[in-house]
């Protein structure tokens, strides 16, 4: 169990410290991310001195064990004063923060005073270096009770902002942060528990909650990130799945575009020439758009003829609609490139507001469908006509 807490308490300080990295620079340029940014930052320095392999490393270097211990405790109360006055609003309650932050003071002038009125301080070593600085049950009361003020606080005022918030990236951070709440309060009452009642197996447990709540923290900082990177993923998706039929479409109808398709698949996502947001948009409307203009070139029965094939080829039911939108798109495509005249337009059932669900299904049943229907030429046109 002492080998899973250290390399939990190894991922999550990594983890924390690269979510600080990661959203420096964007959260000190907002006001509303920048107290959530300095509590992770102050609770992710504790964290690290929690760590038995930061502490060994540190003793070794000349810096006393007990000095280490200190210096967790007051950045820990720091913490816990800053994860207050992050769910406080400011503008709504300033006496309640002048009155966390008069509190917070306090405590940190009463951790160092006590430490030094004790006279029987913990002797360095490894042994105690997941322990708090001083003996005196003053101070382990000051200091617990700091964090568990904080974290209660923390849990519900998170939590009921979550429910009242439309912010997807906001609810998510905001949960993640009340559920990292949760298992500090549980870390900070066994931890309690461990210090009047010692005992080998409580410790490595505690330490590995407190990996876990890490986690949770480093979450709630980079919930955006992970929101951004996730709608990256589905545009570059959408603009993979909508490339062969936008690239034949576009092709055919040229107009409809603004820039030709590049040679490849490949090279349209990795070398967008927009935003993937924005370029999986542009295909999706100059797909559309070239669907409306090949109606003029849809024959009237292009639609029934496509579906029957697709029934007899043995599509599913499911995507029967999409392989028969397919196949008529595809047999217009090709009386435009045939040099057919246009006609009167013959409207595709389902593509009227050219949802991009079902372009996706026509691009899906695209490859399947060219060319099974018969290709137009200029004479049989004529007649249609």
């Amino acid at each position: 169990m002492s080998e899973l807490a250290a390399r939990v308490g190894l991922a999550s300080v990594l983890a924390l410290w690269f979510a600080l990295l990661w959203r420096a620079r964007s959260a000190l340029r907002r006001p509303q991310l920048r107290g959530l940014w300095l509590t992770v930052l102050a609770a992710t320095t504790a964290i690290t001195l929690f760590q038995p392999w930061i502490v060994g490393r540190l003793a070794a270097a000349g810096i006393d064990v007990h000095s280490v211990s200190l210096a967790r405790n007051l950045i820990g109360v720091l913490s816990a004063g800053l994860v207050l006055l992050f769910v406080t609003d400011s503008r709504r309650t300033p006496r309640l923060c002048l009155y966390v932050a008069v509190t917070m003071t306090a405590a940190l002038v009463a951790l160092p005073v006590l430490d030094l009125l004790q006279a029987d301080q913990a002797s360095g070593g490894t042994a105690s270096a997941q322990r708090p600085a001083s003996a005196s049950s003053a101070y382990w009361l000051i200091l617990i009770g700091s964090h568990l003020a904080g974290d209660a606080v923390a849990v519900v005022v998170c939590w009921a902002y979550s429910l009242r918030t439309t912010e997807r990236d906001l609810v998510w951070s905001l949960r993640l942060f009340a559920a990292g709440s949760v298992l500090a309060l549980v870390f900070w009452s066994g931890y309690l528990f461990h210090l009047y009642d010692p005992g080998p197996r409580l410790l490595p447990c505690l330490s590995v909650i407190m990996g876990v709540h890490g986690f949770l923290r480093a979450a709630s900082l980079l919930a955006p990130t992970a929101s951004a990177l996730a709608r990256s993923a589905g545009a570059l998706r959408t603009i993979w799945r909508l490339w062969p039929l936008w690239h034949d479409l576009v092709t055919a109808v040229p107009h409809v575009a603004l820039a030709r398709p590049r040679r490849t698949r490949l090279l349209e996502v990795l070398r967008p020439r927009h935003p993937p947001a924005l370029q999986a948009h542009r295909q999706t409307i100059e797909t559309y758009d070239a669907l409306l203009t090949l109606q003029q070139y849809v024959r009237p029965d292009a639609y029934e003829r496509a579906h029957r094939h697709a029934r007899q080829a043995g599509v599913r039911t499911d995507r029967l609609a999409s392989a028969a939108l397919a196949g008529a798109v595809d047999e217009a495509r090709r009386a435009v490139l045939a040099g057919v005249p246009p006609s009167d337009p013959h409207p595709l059932p389902g593509v009227t507001h050219g949802s991009t669900e079902t372009l996706l299904g026509i691009a899906r049943m695209w490859p399947a469908m060219t060319g099974v229907l018969p290709g137009p030429d200029r004479a049989s046109s004529a007649r249609l006509r």
